[in-house]
Parts: C-alpha cells; sequence; structure tokens
C-alpha cells in the first residue's frame, strides 16, 4: 500500500472536506479505541491505504492528508470492544460510509460479510464475523466543493396556506411520454418543463419529495427480487440516492430546484431521521453500528443488545445524543444552504421528540430547530406519530409546524362513504380541526389536510376498492392498513358498468372539493387529479413498476381539470385558507358571524341528530381579521350527501349581490359560466356545491 502521512487537522467541521490542496477528515465516535482511514482506488475495487486517524478532540477522532485529490474514494475502520450485550459492536473488519459524504460509489450488496456477526452460528448477533465488507458496500466520496457551493436562497416563503403535492422523484415521472425519454424518472426530470406546466395547471405552490438521501433495498426484498421504492431506509443523510440522478447528476439535482423555483414552487424534502438502514441487532454493519452503535442508537434498558423499535423499523436513532442531534442539524443545514431546500417533511416525528422520560414538545431537537438561524426559516411538517408508548401526537407538535393530519384523512372518506356520526366529525376538519390545533397560539393551517398520500390507498382507489390487495408484495396480503374507510360502489375493482363508474367518480370528486373547500392546508397526492390507481395496493412501498408509478396514459382529464378550478377557487377567495380559526364569533366591522352552519332550510343545525347527513356552511373572514378580504369575501358550501336531490334556502346576500353556484361536483363547469341564484336553489344528490356573493351588476 502506498504509504500516506497525516498532520492533525481539526475536529472543528465533521467529514471529508477539500481545500485546494489537502482534506481533513474528522468522524465522531465516542467510544473506540482507533479509527482507520482506507483510501480506495478509484473504481473501488481496492484497498490502497489503511491509515490511522492521528488526532482525538473530544469524541471527535480527525486528520488531514495533502495532495490529495477530489473524488478521492475512502471509508473507515474502527476499533474498540466487540459486546454487543453492552451495547458496542466495532468490528474493524466492517467498512463504514462516512456519515458526513456528501457522494457515494458503488452498490449495496446483499452479501453476509456487511453482518458484523457470524450469520451461521448459533450465538447469532453475539459471535464475531472477520470477513471484510468492502467488496460489498459503497465507498464515500471526497467531493468537489465546488458541487456544492451555495445556491440562491430558497423561497422560503413558509406561507402555510398553499398547495402541497406530494410525489415520488422517480415515479412521478418514469411513464409521463411528455417528459423527454433520457431524463424520465430522475430528479432532471421532475423540474422538466412538462412537470412545471403541469404544477402550474394545477396551482401547485410546493412540492414535497418521497425521500431522496440515500438509501439500501432491505435484505428481504432483494431475496424477493424487490426494491424499497419508497425510500424510507436511510443510510446517508448528506447524499443524494444516485438511483434517481440524471445525466447532469449531482447538478440536475440542484437544476430541477432552480426550475421549480423559478416557477415560484418550494421545495420539501421528505426526511428519516427516525432510524436507520441497519435494522435491528441481526442487520448489517454498514456506518453507524460500527461508528459507535451505543451513541447512534437507543438501546433496551438492561438489554443493550437490543434496540429500542418505535419506528416498527428495527432500530431508533438517539437524537437526544448531541452529535447525534448535531449530525441531523448538519444535515439540515446542508440542504437548506447548499441544495436550496426550502422545508422538510419528519416521517414519524413523534420519535424525533423522545427524551428518557417520553415524548417531549420542548426536547432538545425540537428546540435546536427553533433557535437555529437557518433552519428556523424553513418550513416544517411533522408526520405526528410512531408506535412506541404515547406515539400519537396529532396536535402535540411545537407551533412551529404543521402536522399530517389522518383524522382529516379518515373523517373525509367516512362520510362520503355514508358512515354514521361522520358529519359531526366532518364539521370540525371543515374548520382546521380546531379541537386538536387551536391551543398555544396555533394557527388553523397547522393542520395539513389530505386525501390520500403515498401510504395506503390512493383517492381513485378508495373507489374501487374495499379491502387491500397487497399480492405483489409477496407478503400474502397480510401488510398495509386494514383501515381504509373505501368503498367499491358494489364491485371490486375495475369495471365497465357506467352507473358504477359514475358513482366513483362523483365521489372522488367530492372529497376533492371537500379538500380544497376545508380550512387548513391542503395537500394533494401526485396522480389524485387524474385518478390514478395501485391496482389496489395500499402499500407500494416495494413496487418499482408500474404498480406505484403515476399512469399518465390513463390520466382522467376532465378530472384534472375540474381539480384545477378548484384549486383556482381557492385562491380566489381568501375566506377560504385563513390562518385564523373560525367559531361563529361576530366581526366588529359588520357585526355578522365568520361562520355559520344551518340546515337545508336555513336553520341551525342539530349536531346531536344521529341521522345528520347534510351540511351548510357560510364562511366570511375571521372575526380577527374582518377587513382581511376585499369586498365582503363570503362562500356558501352545500355538501348534500343523500341520494335524491335537495332544495336549500341559501342566505340573505348582501345589499346588491346575489349567490353564484361556482363549483358544483356534479358536473364539471365550463369556464367562465356561473348562474345567479334566488332564495332558494336545488343542489343534485351526492354533492358538493360552492356559491360565491357578486353583484348584480358585476360580471361573473
Amino acid at each position: 500500500m502506498t504509504p500516506y502521512v497525516l498532520s492533525g487537522g481539526t475536529a472543528n467541521t465533521l467529514g471529508a472536506h477539500h481545500d485546494g490542496e489537502g482534506v481533513n477528515f474528522a468522524v465522531f465516535s465516542e467510544n473506540a479505541t482507533r479509527v482507520e482511514l482506507c483510501l480506495f482506488s478509484a473504481d473501488g475495487s481496492t484497498e490502497q491505504a489503511r491509515i490511522a486517524l492521528p488526532e482525538r478532540t473530544g469524541p471527535v477522532w480527525h486528520g488531514y492528508l495533502s495532495d490529495l485529490p477530489v473524488g478521492t474514494l475512502y471509508g473507515y475502520r474502527v476499533h474498540g470492544s466487540y459486546a454487543p450485550e453492552l451495547g458496542h459492536r466495532f468490528n474493524p473488519n466492517k467498512l463504514l460510509l462516512d456519515p458526513y459524504t456528501r457522494e457515494l460509489k458503488g452498490e449495496w450488496g446483499n452479501h453476509p460479510a456487511t453482518l458484523g456477526y457470524d450469520d451461521s452460528s448459533s450465538a447469532q448477533d453475539l459471535s464475531f464475523d472477520a470477513r471484510d465488507s468492502a467488496p460489498y458496500v459503497p465507498k464515500s466520496v471526497v467531493s468537489d466543493p465546488s458541487l456544492f457551493a451555495g445556491m440562491a436562497a430558497g423561497l422560503h416563503k413558509k406561507s402555510s396556506k398553499d398547495l402541497i403535492y406530494e410525489a415520488h422523484p422517480k415515479g412521478a415521472t418514469m411513464i409521463n411520454y411528455k417528459v423527454p425519454e433520457a431524463v424520465r424518472g430522475t430528479y432532471e426530470a421532475f423540474g422538466s418543463d412538462a412537470m412545471l406546466e403541469h404544477f402550474k395547471t394545477l396551482g401547485v405552490q410546493a412540492v414535497e419529495l418521497l425521500p431522496v438521501h440515500s438509501f439500501v433495498d432491505d435484505k428481504f426484498l432483494v431475496e424477493r427480487g424487490l426494491t424499497n421504492y419508497w425510500g424510507y431506509n436511510s443510510i446517508g443523510f448528506f447524499a443524494l440516492e444516485p438511483r434517481y440522478l440524471g445525466p447532469d447528476g449531482l447538478k440536475g439535482f440542484r437544476q430541477m430546484v432552480d426550475s421549480l423555483h423559478a416557477d415560484g414552487i418550494e421545495v420539501i424534502l421528505d426526511v428519516v431521521f427516525n432510524h436507520t438502514a441497519e435494522g435491528d441487532q441481526r442487520g448489517p454493519t454498514l456506518s453507524f453500528r460500527g461508528l459507535d452503535n451505543a451513541s447512534y442508537y437507543r438501546l433496551t434498558a438492561g438489554q443493550a443488545r437490543y434496540y429500542v423499535n418505535d419506528t416498527g423499523c428495527g432500530n431508533t436513532l438517539k437524537v437526544s445524543h448531541p452529535y447525534v442531534l448535531r449530525m441531523v442539524l448538519d444535515s439540515l443545514r446542508f440542504w437548506v444552504e447548499n441544495m436550496g431546500i426550502d422545508g422538510f417533511r419528519f416521517d414519524l416525528a413523534t420519535t424525533l421528540g423522545r427524551e428518557d422520560h417520553g415524548f417531549e414538545p420542548h426536547g432538545g431537537f425540537f428546540d435546536a430547530l427553533r433557535q437555529d438561524p437557518v433552519l428556523s426559516q424553513v418550513r416544517m411538517i411533522a408526520e405526528p406519530w410512531d408506535i412506541g408508548p404515547g406515539g400519537y401526537q396529532l396536535g402535540g407538535f411545537p407551533h412551529e409546524f404543521l402536522e399530517w393530519n389522518d383524522s382529516y384523512r379518515d373523517t373525509v372518506r367516512r362520510y362520503w362513504r355514508g358512515d354514521a356520526h361522520s358529519a359531526q366529525e366532518l364539521g370540525a376538519r371543515l374548520l382546521g380541526s380546531a379541537d386538536t390545533f387551536d391551543q398555544r397560539g396555533r394557527r388553523s393551517d397547522a393542520s395539513v389536510n389530505f386525501l390520500a398520500s403515498h401510504d395506503g390507498f390512493t383517492l381513485a382507489d378508495t373507489t374501487r376498492y374495499s379491502r387491500r390487495h397487497n399480492e405483489a408484495n409477496t407478503e400474502n396480503n397480510r401488510d398495509g392498513h386494514h383501515s381504509n374507510f373505501s368503498d367499491n360502489a358494489g364491485v371490486e375493482g375495475d369495471s365497465d358498468d357506467a352507473e358504477v363508474r359514475d358513482i366513483r367518480a362523483r365521489r372522488q370528486r367530492n372529497m376533492l372539493a371537500t379538500l380544497f373547500l376545508s380550512q387548513g392546508t391542503p395537500m394533494l397526492l401526485a396522480g389524485d387529479e387524474f385518478a390514478n390507481s395501485q391496482q389496489g395496493n395500499n402499500n407500494a412501498y416495494c413496487q418499482d413498476n408500474d404498480i406505484g408509478w403515476l399512469n399518465w396514459d390513463q390520466a382522467d382529464t376532465g378530472l384534472q381539470s375540474f381539480v384545477a378550478s378548484l384549486s383556482a377557487f381557492r385562491q380566489d377567495h381568501v375566506c377560504l385558507r385563513q390562518s385564523r380559526f373560525l367559531h361563529g364569533a361576530a366581526r366588529p366591522n359588520d357585526g355578522l358571524p365568520d361562520a355559520v352552519w344551518m340546515d337545508f332550510h336555513g336553520q341551525a343545525l342539530e349536531w346531536r341528530d344521529p341521522r345528520l347527513a347534510n351540511l351548510c356552511l357560510l364562511l366570511r373572514c375571521s372575526a380577527e381579521m374582518p377587513d382581511y378580504a376585499p369586498d365582503g369575501d363570503a362562500v356558501f358550501i352545500v355538501f348534500n350527501r343523500k341520494d335524491v336531490v335537495g332544495q336549500v334556502t341559501l342566505p340573505v346576500p348582501r345589499d346588491g349581490h346575489q349567490w353564484v353556484r361556482c363549483i358544483d361536483t356534479d358536473q364539471t363547469l365550463q369556464d367562465g359560466i356561473c348562474t345567479l341564484e334566488q332564495a332558494h336553489t336545488k343542489v343534485a344528490s351526492q354533492s358538493v356545491t360552492a356559491f360565491v356573493q357578486k353583484h348584480v351588476g358585476s360580471a361573473t
């Protein structure tokens, strides 16, 4: 091996950083006894040098190597105690990924040599394995710093009332014939002209991308010929997943972000800091486990051989540890400052708020985010649950966070399915779920309202299937949600029956109209705007194929146009997207209530009626902000769930005004056509109708 001599370098910046003359290497390990830097040939096949990092400052091992070029491939081997029962799993035979690497070279191999133990031993993970894992793992890369020079500042609008579009970076474009074939399925494709035009038509103001951090395909999936399509199995929190790179490589991702920003669209990343791809005690040793298992992971009290599994994925990152917390914050800042990202959706965010005594909304992770001068300026969204004790924390996060509201999803599905007592629940969801969020100065846009997300049925499948069909996942249809609150209109799956198809299409329009007419932050699952189906698979996490990809060639363009009209209507009426909760209080400028519930006869609703099915809601701007909208913006919404035409008494309009029907799920309105209404009007069965006040003499 070539002789190399390292000087001390610095512990200040973790990772491998090229300064134009050489590279400073620094890595955290509190319990190691020796850390070796391993350098590899350009193709990653040959280990050319193995040198101990010469200095240790506190828990950081570091060294500086002169005349080392960018593009050099490297990894670490870490020495220390192999005592799983005490929480230590050091094994220098395993080449470890640098947690701070910004690029990977090579692929993860599903090979027993990546295990820190001998899988053939009866002692299982208590045994020790001496095989070299280097041939079966990617190498870390000394990056060219110019690749990550700071981008122009992101949009960082932090406007929570925007339409968020949740999408898979590959699946959204893989079979979109309008995207150039050479880039389909890549980051570059997602920022293509075809996608930008689609977003513009829908009024999308933020895209939320499923994980783009580098991840590993689970062993059990590889053995079944499948992959971890969704990517919730992270291993590198600073490195892009290589499988989505296009012809322009890393620059293509930055180009995508720039293109979206140029159209006023924020970019939000779904990030997975609750667990890693190393799994439980039977999993591979790829990075964190071999660097310092006891520091990076939460271990079972009194049985440190085992991992706390609040995530359901085998392990739980110990974000309460100062250096693990530092890694998470450094990662987030990197994506904001160097890659132009505008916000983050935190997967299983309850896990990140767990302290020794349980979930703590004022815990170290949240406090660190909120005081950080960079991260406090970006949008933060919590998935407010995990499977640990007390894991469901909807409404329990700090006010800076928006939260995915699964109660909204379930309520809307149950209401339009016709479930008893669901109308009462729908009333709360339509007004921003004040019962959950109206506390500690929070705003109604804290509720991220969605009908479907990547996890579960698509909107179309909610109307086509009464049970899941996950056979392609090779788990005997045991995986995925049991409670989908779906209904197939009497036929399971696709149908040629015109009546069945009409019922399904109408229900989709009803649910979409409900979403866009609700207070809160609307989120649309990619493809729901044109009735994309996953063939009844409600857990397509391993379907990197036409099940998981958007089927653009089968798009319902009529539904897509209807969604665009809903989005435009929402943007035109500020009373539909307020930040203050509406409780029917009188507005000081005109004495009118900001929200009024009534039945079809114009009388107060009887909320205690178990048969309650139909609702009318009159919305004005908040009593706390009565001058928020021009010309006394008001919207009257009718929800008719019954199978008969309804006769509705309209509220008394303002002087010189009449009610104009602008949204009707019974039929897609032609552009520019609205109808002035009299005191009474009919609404179709199984429909949502929205009216606005217009001056009699004004154009409609």
